[in-house]
């Protein structure tokens, strides 16, 4: 028997069914959303080799693209040798082996450094704690006797807050012992275990670097057979666009922050400040993060020093004022070099996108939220000058400046200079012949000086006739045939020969 799909019957129960079903995955999410939430959990945790191996492969793109480009197929036109897919196969396996090697041998350096430098440093740092305390000690006590009225405003907020800072020790800390040990104890098996997920990660990587033009293929299949020709496009071209802004923004910093780090270990060698070593990987590392970077590896950095050699005060201004000189090249030379301007956000934008996704994903959010807010931030100036061309209005920021409306004359521009002055003659006016209006005139009147909230609609419309001349007005039309993805503006119009404050049709001074 054949179902009759277009009979209405069969449309409400579908409908009926539909709903009823919604309803209970809404009753569900709205009631068991802690079981959703650890089945999710659950998944993650179990594909994070997975997520490894995706993010190796993809941060080791670039580095496998230049090998094959600048070095192996050039290598292969010297040696003359056949171009054909078992040659292609081979210079893909020969560049991958290359890529990974290169992987290994910065990670071998990475822990060679920790083991060799870092590591005895912290433990230099660990077994003179009690002689660096001391000295530290010391130099406050020095510090305090020359200053009397500091020392005793110490006095006094010691001996407020000794009370409760032994009972925080005896009630808190102490009780809570054995859960520290528990949380240092799982932070350890932690440790291991993601050490493991990024090994079977960095195996899965291999796999997906000698095939990644064929994960690219099948995608791309994908969202063609999802959608139509012309939404495949634009979905395609979005993400090369979100590719080339991500992995643009981060291979620089990762560049500019290993530059950092070389050029604070030369610094500091020659400032011969203590742990040199130390302090250039925490300077180089909290570089990678944009804007608070510098100050989060400036403030611990500077604190070692003065705790490791309190006697001469000193050598911490001069690494502070080291550390300055360094962000200011880093900031003005350096980083628009590698970096260029591969995020097109202002400071603002920077800063916005630091505190959000910092606060969301902490530190990881603080590194990857730039350029992810970039791609945002692109969409959303994408969909708004598409509006834009859509109503016949130009996406060219300047003209909005100083726009005071927009209506079928065209955009309507104000000169601020030449309102104050009409609005002030016009206010001199009303004052000499205020005994002469009527009290309707004297409201047309507050309507034409346009310095007033507007209720509605119909109250913006009774301005109309004291708007600007339609000479001087903008022409909307001229940006009818703007493509709607065109990424370059418009140039500015030009504009007619009347000046602002003429008089209009009606006898008024416009506003």
């Amino acid at each position: 028997m054949k179902i009759r799909w277009k009979n209405q019957y069969i449309k409400w129960g579908l409908t009926a069914l539909l709903v009823i079903m919604g309803s209970i995955m809404f009753y569900y999410l709205l009631f068991h959303s802690s079981n959703i939430v650890s089945a999710f959990n659950v998944i993650v945790r179990i594909m994070m080799p997975v997520v490894f191996g995706f993010i190796l492969a993809y941060l080791l793109t670039p580095v496998l693209n230049t090998i094959e480009q600048k070095i192996m197929y050039p290598l292969r036109k010297a040696l003359k040798l056949k171009d054909g897919p078992k040659t292609h196969k081979r210079i893909r396996m020969l560049s991958v082996l290359i890529t990974t090697l290169l992987f290994y041998m910065i990670i071998h350096l990475l822990v060679s450094m920790l083991v060799s430098q870092i590591v005895p440093s912290i433990q230099n740092i660990v077994s003179n704690f009690d002689t660096y305390v001391t000295n530290f000690t010391t130099w406050m006590n020095q510090l305090l006797a020359d200053n009397p009225e500091i020392k005793d405003y110490a006095v006094n907020l010691i001996n407020r807050y000794s009370a409760e800072l032994e009972r925080f020790l005896n009630d808190t800390v102490l009780s809570k012992s054995s859960e520290l040990i528990r949380t240092v104890s799982l932070g350890v098996l932690g440790f291991f275990k993601t050490l493991w997920n990024f090994v079977i990660g960095f195996i899965i990587s291999i796999y997906l670097l000698g095939s990644k033009e064929k994960f690219a293929v099948q995608a791309k299949k994908l969202v063609y057979a999802c959608y139509n020709a012309d939404s495949a496009n634009v979905i395609i071209n979005n993400f090369r666009f979100a590719h080339n802004t991500f992995i643009g923004f981060i291979s620089g910093k990762i560049l500019d922050s290993l530059i950092i780090g070389m050029l604070c270990f030369i610094g500091t060698t020659l400032l011969q400040t203590p742990y040199a070593v130390l302090i250039s990987v925490i300077i180089g590392v909290t570089n990678i993060i944009p804007f608070f970077g510098p100050f989060l590896g400036a403030i611990p950095s500077t604190i070692l020093i003065l705790v490791v050699d309190p006697m001469h005060p000193l050598n911490c201004i001069y690494f502070v004022i080291f550390i300055l000189i360094l962000q200011q090249v880093d900031g003005n030379i350096i980083g628009p070099k590698i970096l260029g301007d591969s995020t097109g956000l202002s400071g603002f934008w920077v800063i916005f996108a630091i505190t959000l996704f910092g606060g969301l994903f902490n530190v990881l959010g603080m590194i990857v939220g730039v350029p992810i807010f970039a791609i945002i931030y692109a969409a959303v100036r994408s969909h708004v000058n598409s509006a834009l061309i859509k109503k016949n209005m130009p996406i060219k920021s300047g003209i909005y400046e100083n726009i005071e409306c927009v209506d079928e004359a065209g955009i309507h521009i104000i000169d601020n200079q030449e309102r104050r002055r009409l609005i002030k003659t016009r206010n001199l006016e009303k004052k000499e012949q205020k005994n002469d209006i009527n009290n309707h005139e004297d409201h047309e009147k507050k309507l034409i000086s346009g310095m007033r909230f507007i209720s509605n609609v119909e109250e913006w419309k009774r301005r109309v006739p004291v708007r600007w001349n339609d000479a001087n007005a903008v022409e909307r039309k001229a940006f009818v045939d703007e493509p709607v993805l065109e990424t370059a503006e418009p140039s500015t119009p030009i504009m007619a020969d009347s000046a602002p404050g003429e008089d209009d049709a009606t006898g008024n001074y416009t506003d």
